[in-house]
């Protein structure tokens, strides 16, 4: 009939614009938001870095200032953190056993080739702060850290890749000294073995569980360190070299006469810093740390 409105035409055209004034002020308040509607689709939560999430984590359980007896769940929980980061987390790339170069993220570019014994380690500082160090040892096979002690340390050691041997001692309680050519101080073995990634983290304690101790590499290897307190000199933290020397060499006169596992006891004497101790500073090329 003329003249006569189809009403539920006229119904379905007004919802259909009002759907379309719907979907344009939506696509202009995104726009001046600065976004495209596409975007607010991917705007996902990202996990964070494994070493972003040791750097937290350490965080909240060395500061604001290092805790000189951490908790067994605190060591339990670093360790098993660490026990998950691999080379690649924190930006290495695994040496070949072929390969005894160790410089790790150097390589011999631009370097002339030069006898094994003389590649440095290569140390790479990831964070640094009085309550704790979160750094990464390249060595190259057969390359050495000589002895030496964390004085009111707790660290924590994660070999990364290849095989790294370990020796380390704790000071006999109380103190025995002996005088030599100088003074020499009773120790007695607490670690002497070959570590790999397998192995798992290992952590050395101020009074126990190896605090001194030194590395050898039996192969192209990196070690990922957490140590806390932090170095510091002032504080009294001192990094301190030594010499070992077997029992027996001392033993003659010795108040604290050892009549079992003598193998087990050494006599330690302190030196200067090695001579051959070849180490140099690295990039660190890993996921970068938010504060």
């Amino acid at each position: 009939m003329e003249g006569k409105v189809d009403t539920k035409m006229l119904s379905k055209f007004e919802k259909a614009i009002d759907k379309a004034r719907l979907i344009l002020h939506n696509h202009t308040s995104l726009l001046r938001v600065g976004c495209r509607p596409r975007q607010l689709h991917m705007a996902k939560k990202t996990t964070p870095s494994k070493v972003q999430a040791l750097y937290e984590l350490c965080k909240k359980t060395f500061m604001p200032s290092a805790t000189p007896h951490l908790s067994s769940q605190a060591v339990h929980s670093i360790c098993s953190l660490l026990d998950t980061v691999s080379p690649s987390d924190v930006g290495l790339k695994e040496e070949s056993p072929d390969d005894d170069r160790g410089l790790g993220i150097f390589g011999l570019n631009g370097l002339n080739r030069v006898a094994r014994w003389a590649q440095p380690i290569t140390y790479l500082d990831i964070y640094e702060c009085d309550g704790f160090t979160m750094c990464i040892f390249c060595f190259p096979t057969s390359s050495v850290i000589p002895l030496h002690d964390h004085p009111g340390m707790t660290v924590f050691s994660r070999v990364l890749y290849g095989s790294l041997h370990v020796k380390a001692y704790d000071w006999i309680e109380p103190a025995c000294f002996q005088e030599a050519k100088g003074p020499v101080r009773l120790a007695k073995l607490a670690v002497d073995e070959v570590l790999t990634p397998a192995s798992g983290t290992s952590v050395l304690y101020p009074k126990s569980g190896g605090n001194l101790h030194s590395f050898t590499a039996v192969t192209p290897c990196a070690v990922l360190d957490i140590l806390s307190p932090s170095y510091r000199e002032d504080a009294g933290r001192k990094c301190t070299y030594y010499i070992d020397y077997p029992y027996s060499t001392f033993a003659a006169g010795n108040k604290a006469e050892i009549t079992d596992e003598k193998e087990e006891h050494a006599w330690l004497a302190e030196v200067d810093t090695p001579d051959d101790l070849y180490m140099r500073s690295g990039i660190y090329a890993g996921p970068a740390l938010q504060p």
